[in-house]
């Protein structure tokens, strides 16, 4: 039964994930998109931190370990991160914006060659950094006579963001922490969502209440509530069962999720040079992590046919 619960929780998680893209295009017609980013994570970080508040024994942070592990998560992976997804959302469709994010597993382990070590970053693994990014160029499809304007710079900022949430992440393993994973992530929500804040009124955003507007107010309710608190604890539950790798794999199924629905509910378009760009991210990732896939997709294959 745990079995088919992890494979639900899975898709579900993609679905989830792939409809934040979505969701933030719809809400961008209603707000402007850094006070959009700090409404998702104010919603995000009341649901969160009140449910670790309740159910945990340990929930506050007391160390500078705690801390400093706020500062990566909070600073980097949401606040620097999804200021510039929304920002540069403005720019791309949901698709688009989807596969230049499924970077983030690429650039972190990039990022922890650098710095830590130990990731077995060798020549065929920097070929499948360059070939993801590579990809994400093709996405881009940047017009030489417009570098500044259009898709290129919508890509060109959500790209910077991966690169903020590959250093936080990297960063935050050189941490420790006292409280649990589900307790951190609320409380970096709450401190990202404090400086988004800041962020939206040092750029001169007008600021508003949110919008009673229908689907303005489902899109916030899903990012804060389904996409960001509900999804990030279905990701640490799955992450413990199934370990880094298989979890990392549905950095390629919320693409496809969101480019679907994107063309379904927005009428967005897809062309054969985005499908080309993501397939290039995927054989970087291929690349880069081959030694991982040497390893693991046989348990995988084994686990899936259990299921049968």
């Amino acid at each position: 039964m745990s079995r088919y619960r992890d494979v639900v929780l899975f898709f579900l998680l993609a679905l989830l994930w792939g409809g934040s893209f979505i969701a933030i295009e719809v809400g961008l017609d209603y707000y402007p998109p850094v006070l959009y980013a700090a409404y998702r994570f104010d919603v995000a970080a009341l649901a969160l931190v009140s449910y670790a508040l309740v159910t945990e024994s340990g929930p506050l942070p007391r160390t500078r370990g705690d801390v400093a592990a706020i500062g990566f998560s909070g600073g980097l992976s949401v606040a620097v991160n999804n200021s510039l997804l929304f920002v540069g959302q403005q720019y791309t469709t949901s698709g688009i914006a989807s596969i230049t994010y499924s970077l983030v597993p690429i650039a972190t382990a990039a990022v922890a060659a650098l710095w830590i070590g130990g990731s077995n970053l060798d020549a065929r693994g920097v070929i499948g950094v360059v070939l993801a990014f590579v990809g994400v160029g093709l996405v881009a499809q940047p017009d030489p006579a417009n570098l500044v304007g259009g898709v290129t710079i919508g890509v060109g900022l959500i790209s910077i963001g991966v690169i903020a949430v590959a250093v936080g992440s990297v960063g935050l393993r050189t941490v420790e922490t006292s409280f649990s994973s589900i307790a951190l992530t609320g409380w970096a929500m709450l401190f990202g969502a404090m400086l988004i804040h800041g962020f939206s009124v040092g750029l001169g955003e007008p600021q508003q209440l949110p919008s009673t507007a229908l689907p303005a107010l489902g899109a916030l309710l899903f990012l804060g509530v389904l996409a960001s608190a509900v999804a990030y604890s279905i990701y640490f539950t799955l992450l413990g069962r199934l370990g880094a790798f298989e979890i990392n794999l549905v950095s390629y199924v919320v693409p496809v999720v969101a480019t679907v629905a994107g063309a379904l509910l927005l009428a967005e378009p897809v062309t054969p040079m985005t499908v080309v760009g993501f397939a290039v991210i995927v054989v970087g990732f291929g690349l880069l992590k081959r030694h991982a896939i040497a390893t693991e997709v046989p348990k995988l294959l084994a686990r899936v046919g259990g299921l049968f």
